[in-house]
């Protein structure tokens, strides 16, 4: 099984390389890692122990994050590794200040691990979510050093639990720990034998909790907002676009939008402007002109999503429509009430949140005017959800604590 992991991962590697000739992350995945080791020879310095954290991209890092900044707090001494597999996170997260050391994450091969921990000194390890790296996880074992799971989520779909799957299910013994999310993915870690298990929440909501206690409002915000109500839509595909706009231009109500695509390119941004009817802006153009008439706020840039639903009545989460919602817990932990699309049954947060009456899915353009409609009209309604969504995430705190003070304990830190 290992030779066919093998052969995987090197026909991975040549899919890539032959995507990159056209595409723009592939192109970026393959340059990251040219002469990579030999970067990290010349940037790290073998004695100095390090605590290294792996993650595939953005999202992962800020599971990852809480534990990180934590950990820098409790031992500012420590050196910090932090490495990634996907572009989409490196690029956004090279420059760092809580990591000494950012890199990407070498390509899964025995020689590349091997020699990956003989230039750096681990001193433990921390893996993100869904990073199983067999070659990577098998050094570390061999050479005595823990590594743990962070945030896991385990489903019975997963090859792990498949009757072929005995050989993936050794990948998961290289583990010290597995700190998983749900109850859920413990009792299924347990049905196959694997009990080095805690569940320990998830992550993100100790990272948005204080994301949101930090933030401090912007004037340019509060002055498009005025005393209107106010719906943030946030990480937009076209097809949220089409049905929002739909209702921005039937709806006749005096609402200040702020719509924060997905993707931030000019066709798209073009395309979003020509759909609604009512005045617009974009946001990169306010330090130029006042806001004077807009309804309509266009974020064109990135790194504002998690600071705008402080502004709103109500939020949008987009991608419903499409492979699956975004992020929920952004809004969530400044307390709105959330609309988004039927795609959102694989994220547990989501499920919790509409059973809690902390937001609304919506199937069709019918159902989604409804659901503002109401939230609009009936201010006890938009009160109330907005509190149980504030409520939901404060129940759901402390999961960086206890990975870490776990780790500590059993490491004798």
């Amino acid at each position: 099984m290992r030779l066919i992991y093998d052969l995987v991962i090197r026909i991975y590697y040549l899919l890539i390389l032959a995507a990159s000739i056209a595409n723009p992350k592939a192109k970026r995945w393959i340059a990251g890692r040219r002469g990579l080791l030999r970067s990290i020879a010349e940037t790290v310095d073998p004695g100095v122990p390090v605590i290294w954290f792996h993650c595939s991209s953005l999202g992962e890092f800020e599971q990852g994050r809480p534990v990180i900044e934590k950990i820098r707090k409790e031992f500012p001494g420590k050196k910090i590794l932090l490495t990634f597999f996907s572009p989409s996170g490196y690029d956004i997260r090279k420059n760092y200040p809580g990591a000494d050391y950012v890199f990407y994450l070498p390509l899964d091969t025995r020689k590349n691990a091997k020699r990956f921990l003989e230039l750096i000194r681990v001193e433990r390890a921390y893996f993100i979510k869904y990073e199983f790296w067999y070659h990577f996880l098998a050094e570390l074992h061999a050479g005595g050093i823990s590594v743990c799971l962070i945030s896991g989520i385990f489903r019975q779909n997963q090859v792990f639990f498949r009757r072929y799957g005995g050989w993936y299910r050794r990948i998961l013994g290289s583990f010290d720990h597995l700190f998983v999310q749900q109850e859920s993915s413990l009792d299924l870690l347990a049905s196959a034998g694997i009990r080095n298990v805690s569940v320990s929440g998830d992550t993100r909501f100790d990272r948005v909790w204080e994301i949101a206690r930090g933030i401090r409002p912007d004037p340019r915000f509060q002055s498009f907002a005025g005393k209107n109500p106010v719906v943030v839509a946030g990480s937009t595909w076209p097809a949220d676009e089409e049905l929002l706009a739909r209702y921005i231009n039937e709806s006749g109500r005096d609402v200040r939008w702020i719509i924060a695509p997905h993707e931030i390119h000019e066709s798209g941004i073009g395309r979003l402007e020509g759909l609604v009817r009512l005045p617009s802006r974009r946001y990169t153009r306010l330090g130029e002109e006042d806001p004077g008439n807009a309804r309509l706020l266009i974020i064109d840039t990135v790194g504002l999503l998690s600071s705008l639903y402080q502004y709103a009545s109500i939020a949008y989460i987009g991608g419903g429509f499409g492979k699956g919602i975004h992020n929920t817990l952004e809004a969530a932990a400044f307390g709105k009430p959330m609309i988004f699309g039927p795609r959102y049954t694989k994220f547990q947060e989501a499920v919790d949140l509409a059973g809690r009456n902390a937001a609304f899915p919506v199937s069709n353009y019918g159902e989604l005017r409804s659901a503002i409609d109401r939230l609009l009209e009936d201010p006890g309604m938009l009160k109330t959800s907005g509190e149980s969504a504030e409520t939901y995430v404060k129940s759901m705190l402390g999961a960086s604590s206890r990975i870490v003070d776990f780790t500590l304990k059993s490491q004798g830190g």
